[in-house]
């Protein structure tokens, strides 16, 4: 959905109103009381009632903007912004945008977005031929963290670890860079590089009947009891992007919106960035706007009210 199409769809509040209702009760809504599915619209209170016990659901409750007190046409231009782009926003950006005196609030519905994007992705598992690889982004340092003497390379208390996942199937098309199509993409932080840690990521992850390729780490010695296949490979710097091509383009990919839009952020809110970018790309030839509006609907929020600490 383009600008012009947005703001032709919904040019004030009661639009955006009008149209979360007809996408609650498009999806159904359930009484968080009785778990009846049959209410009455009250008009003059904007609320349903149950038929069967008088329970009223108003408008937002169980959805993302449950318990909110911004407008929701505020949330609607956040989706727009969000999905309209390769990129991202600012949530200082986004204060910019709609005028608003706080910019807490702005900073909570963003990341309230993010994580129902990363509740929607949580949904599936990847399948079918995936390349598997950790990458290493730059984030600020742990308060707990900052007297210590700063370390080098992956261990640095700057680096955050992350496990990428990709579909990857070879395609037999001479003329593309790339010799493999991608699928889903999956990029999870995790605390440390253990075989533990990284067996749970995969099992969560990937499906049984699944092929991984990787390289010859040690932290991925249990693989083959979690697919059907694994085929790890001592992997030349020069020969990354042959045998790993699309784990690689992500985690760059990745880095250079981090960059380009946040600078530097927390590692406690990497995830959230994180959800917004794999949901996107995940959705590149779909209509995002109306996944990410349905995805609103059916999931409550799990971001936690925390006081803003630049990041």
């Amino acid at each position: 959905m383009n600008l012009i199409s947005f703001t032709k769809s919904f040019p004030n509040e009661e639009s955006c109103r009008q149209h979360l209702k007809q996408q609650r009760e498009k999806q159904g809504v359930v009484c968080s009381k009785c778990g009846c599915i049959h209410h009455y619209w009250k008009k003059n209170r904007n609320e349903w009632q149950c038929k069967k016990c008088g329970h009223r659901t108003t408008l937002t409750s169980g959805t993302v903007m449950h318990g909110t007190k911004l407008p929701i046409m505020y949330w609607y231009i956040a989706m727009h912004l969000l999905t309209s782009t390769k990129k991202s926003f600012s949530a200082l950006e986004l204060q910019r945008q709609l005028g608003h005196n706080r910019y807490q609030p702005i900073w909570e519905l963003m990341h309230k977005l993010r994580n129902v994007m990363g509740q929607r992705d949580a949904e599936y598992q990847l399948c079918g031929a995936i390349e598997l690889d950790e990458g290493f982004f730059t984030t600020q340092v742990d308060e707990s963290e900052k007297d210590k003497p700063l370390k080098r390379g992956r261990g640095s208390q700057k680096k955050a670890k992350v496990l990428v996942m990709a579909e990857s199937t070879p395609v037999e098309d001479s003329k593309k860079k790339v010799k493999k199509q991608v699928g889903h993409i999956k990029m999870v932080v995790i605390p440390n590089l253990k075989a533990s840690t990284i067996d749970v990521e995969v099992t969560e992850n990937i499906k049984k009947e699944s092929s991984l390729t990787t390289d010859a780490s040690s932290s991925y010695v249990n693989f083959n009891d979690l697919v059907d296949e694994h085929t790890p490979q001592v992997i030349e710097p020069k020969d990354i992007g042959k045998v790993l091509p699309w784990v690689h383009i992500v985690i760059s990919n990745a880095k250079r919106l981090l960059l380009d839009i946040y600078h530097d952020v927390k590692t406690e809110f990497l995830q959230s960035y994180l959800n917004e970018f794999c949901y996107k790309f995940n959705r590149r030839n779909m209509n995002c706007f109306e996944r990410l509006m349905v995805a609103c609907v059916n999931y409550k929020t799990e971001f936690k009210h925390i006081p803003y600490r630049n990041s």
